[in-house]
């Protein structure tokens, strides 16, 4: 089971250009391609820095900190020191808005 959150209008992010944007329960940047949008978790996994403050280049977002860079199409981390993929989420678009969708997460229950 998984869920749609509303992430924000697209044309509140310019093409070749990305946004920070809030959420209830996480923070995300999103970026406005040639090839789509593509939302992922806002901060580089080696260390804490915010990614829509670094560069974007196509799919490929580099961190502001100390330039690792990441392949915002499946995540994947593609330069040093980040050793770690990042987080990315399914997109839809609808009516100008953009969606992402979420795994669904059981509820853990104490097991005493």
């Amino acid at each position: 089971m998984t869920s749609k959150l509303r992430v924000c209008q697209l044309s509140e992010i310019p093409l070749h250009d990305m946004r920070c944007v809030s959420l209830p329960d996480r923070n995300v940047v999103v970026a406005h391609t040639d090839s789509g949008v593509y939302v992922a978790d806002e901060m580089c996994t080696h260390e804490d820095a915010r990614l829509c403050d670094g560069n974007l280049t196509g799919t490929l977002i580099k961190c502001p900190l100390h330039g690792s860079r990441f392949d915002l199409t499946d995540g994947k981390v593609l330069d040093d020191p980040a050793e770690e993929n990042l987080t990315t989420y399914p997109v839809t678009l609808n009516d100008g808005t953009v969606y992402i969708t979420l795994p669904h997460v059981p509820d853990r229950k104490d097991p005493s």
